[in-house]
């Protein structure tokens, strides 16, 4: 007969086996490796962020010019007041939007990311995904 003693000992030693077989699972996974690049998405997206409610003013201009030039300069300073004003509100809801979610790394929406990338395209926006 096996004594009382022994088999808690070696209850511990498979306990202790076990744990640390997991762990080693764990620390191999690829999600740990991915998480090297979240301090910089995370960050990417701050300064997205703070950089479209900033800038989001500059897309009333920026429209009035692109609608300006499509169908004349009447049309541009008219519906393209308008026109970017609803871009701005879009620019910037999603800049305050990307500034109160920064901890959870997703693809920009707003595109351009920035008003300035493309100055003489009308933004257009995309699905928020995870990156």
């Amino acid at each position: 007969m096996i004594p009382f003693f022994w088999e808690k000992n070696n209850m511990k030693k498979i306990f202790a086996s076990k744990l640390f077989l997991l762990l080693v699972i764990f620390f191999l996974l690829p999600t740990t490796s991915m998480a090297k690049d979240y301090p910089t998405k995370v960050g990417e997206k701050l300064g997205t962020g703070i950089a479209n409610v900033v800038t989001g003013v500059a897309e009333v201009p920026k429209t009035m010019m692109i609608t300006g030039r499509k169908e004349g300069a009447t049309y541009g300073m008219t519906a393209g007041l308008f026109i970017g004003m609803i871009h701005m509100a879009g620019r910037l809801f999603t800049g305050a939007l990307d500034i109160a979610t920064f901890p959870v790394p997703t693809t920009p929406i707003p595109n351009p990311t920035f008003i300035w990338d493309d100055f003489d395209r009308e933004t257009s926006y995309n699905a928020w995904r995870m990156r």
